[in-house]
C-alpha cells in the first residue's frame, strides 16, 4: 500500500510526463482495436454477400455487341433464347451439373381486397439452391410446376402479410391460398424468409411465367446453373471464353467480344474476394501492429527521461538504505500501473467506436442494381484480441521501464547525489 501511494504522489508531481506516457499507450491500442475493428466490418459485409450465392455458381446474361462482326454492326442487344440454355445444357455437361434460368417481369398480386405490385420471376428448381433461398413453410418450385406450367407461387413473409393470407388447419402462413396475377389464378404453394437487406419478390415456375408473359418474344431471360471440375481460377476464365465464344456464336456475335454476353462467376469473384480479405487483413495488422509501436517506442523514451530526471532522487535513496531491488521495484510497478490503466482505457475507447460504427455505419444499406447490401458489418474486435494487444503494451511498458531501472538501480549514491 504504501509503495502504491508513494506511486501516486509521483504522479501528481509529474502529471504531464504521467499523462503523455498514459495517452501514448491509450493511442496505441485504441487506433489497433479501432482499424481491426473497421476491417472486421468490411470483411464481414462482403462474407455475407457471398454467403448469399452458392460459390460454384454462374448467371449468364445478354449484353450488348461491342464489335462489328459479319456485316453487323456493334452496339446491337443480345437476348438470351431458348437454344442458349439448351447449348448450355448439352455441350457444356463435362463441368455443368443443372441449368436453370429465370423470366421477371412485373405484376400485381391481390387477395381480396389486399394487393401488392412486385417481381416476379419464373425459375427452375436449382434457384433455390444457388441463391441459397431459405424455405419458412411449404416448399419450392419443383420439376413437376416445370413440366405441367403449373400457376404455383412462392412468396416472401413480408408479402403473405400484405397480402393478408390466412393460415389453415393444414397449411401454415397462408400457403395454399388462391390469390390473382393479373387475370391469372396462382396457388400459394411456399413462403421464403425474407433477406434482412434484399429486395422480396416473388417466385413461379418458368415455363408458366414465360407462357403467359413471354410467349410471343424470343427473350429467355437469364440462365443460371452449377458447375464442377474448375478448382482455379486459370481454369474458371478458360471455361469463360470458351463458353462466352460459343453463345457468341449463337448471336453472331465476335468470338472475342466480351460485352455481347455477360459472365457473373460467383467462384472467381469468391476466390478474388478470399485475396482481397488477406491483403486487408495483413495491411491492417501492419498499420496497427506500426500504431502500437509508435505507443510502445513513446512509452520506452519517456520511461528513459523519467529515470534521468529522478536520478537525484534514487541517490538520496541509496544512501539512506534503500536497496537496488526496491528502486527496481519502483520502476516497474510504475510502469506496469500506467500502462494497465491507461491501457484497458484506450481499449474502451476503440471498443466504444466500434460499437458506434455498428450502429451508424453498419445499418447503411446500398444498392447495387442486383441486391441491396450492407457495407459495415459487425465492426468489432474480439475481446481475445484487446486483451492481447492491452498485455502486449503492458509487457512493452515493463520492459521498457525495466531497462533504466537496471541501470538506475546499480548506480553508485555518490554518482547520483552529483547528478542534475
Amino acid at each position: 500500500m504504501e509503495l502504491l501511494n508513494e506511486i501516486w504522489q509521483t504522479a501528481r508531481r509529474n502529471k504531464l510526463r504521467t499523462a503523455l506516457t498514459g495517452f501514448a499507450v491509450a493511442w496505441g491500442i485504441f487506433m489497433l482495436i479501432v482499424l481491426l475493428g473497421a476491417g472486421n466490418g468490411l470483411i464481414n459485409a462482403q462474407m455475407q454477400q457471398s454467403d448469399r450465392f452458392l460459390s460454384n455458381s454462374m448467371m449468364v446474361f445478354g449484353g450488348r455487341t461491342s464489335k462489328a462482326y459479319q456485316g453487323l454492326d456493334e452496339g446491337r442487344s443480345i437476348r438470351l433464347q431458348t437454344r442458349d440454355i439448351n447449348t448450355t445444357a448439352k455441350e457444356f455437361k463435362q463441368n455443368i451439373d443443372e441449368v436453370g434460368a429465370n423470366y421477371s417481369t412485373s405484376a400485381t398480386i391481390s387477395n381480396g381486397q389486399e394487393y401488392i405490385s412486385t417481381e416476379i420471376t419464373g425459375v427452375y428448381p436449382n434457384h433455390t439452391q444457388i441463391n441459397k433461398t431459405e424455405m419458412l413453410s411449404g416448399r419450392f418450385i419443383n420439376q413437376i410446376d416445370i413440366r405441367d406450367k403449373r400457376k404455383v407461387l412462392v412468396l416472401s413473409s413480408k408479402q403473405a402479410k400484405e397480402l393478408n393470407l390466412k393460415s389453415t388447419a393444414t397449411h401454415q402462413k397462408g400457403e395454399g391460398c388462391w390469390v390473382k396475377v393479373g387475370n391469372f389464378m396462382f396457388q400459394v404453394v411456399g413462403i421464403y424468409k425474407d433477406e434482412e437487406n434484399g429486395q422480396a419478390e416473388a417466385f413461379s415456375s418458368y415455363t408458366a411465367i414465360k407462357s403467359i408473359y413471354g410467349a410471343n418474344t424470343d427473350n429467355a431471360g437469364n440462365i443460371e446453373f452449377t458447375f464442377h471440375g474448375l478448382p482455379t481460377e486459370e481454369a474458371n476464365n478458360a471455361f469463360e471464353k470458351e463458353y462466352r465464344q460459343r453463345l457468341n456464336a449463337n448471336h453472331q456475335a465476335h468470338p472475342e467480344d466480351e460485352s455481347a454476353i455477360w459472365l457473373w462467376n460467383r467462384f472467381t469473384q469468391s476466390l478474388q474476394m478470399e485475396t482481397g480479405i488477406g491483403i486487408i487483413r495483413t495491411f491492417l495488422w501492419v498499420v496497427g501492429l506500426f500504431t502500437l509501436l509508435s505507443g510502445i517506442v513513446g512509452v520506452s523514451n519517456i520511461m528513459l527521461i523519467t529515470v534521468k530526471e529522478r536520478t537525484h532522487e534514487f541517490g538520496i535513496r541509496k544512501a539512506i538504505g534503500a536497496k537496488p531491488w526496491n528502486i527496481l521495484r519502483l520502476i516497474i510497478v510504475e510502469s506496469v500501473i500506467i500502462t494497465t490503466l491507461f491501457g484497458y482505457v484506450g481499449m474502451l475507447l476503440g471498443i466504444l467506436v466500434n460499437e458506434y460504427m455498428d450502429a451508424t455505419l453498419g445499418h447503411n444499406v446500398i444498392d447495387t442494381g442486383l441486391f441491396k447490401a450492407t457495407m459495415f458489418v459487425d465492426p468489432t474486435v474480439g475481446l481475445d484480441v484487446c486483451l492481447e494487444a492491452t498485455m502486449v503494451m503492458v509487457i512493452a511498458g515493463t520492459i521498457a521501464g525495466l531497462i533504466p531501472a537496471l541501470k538506475a538501480s546499480r548506480i553508485r549514491p555518490i554518482e547520483a547525489l552529483r547528478a542534475e
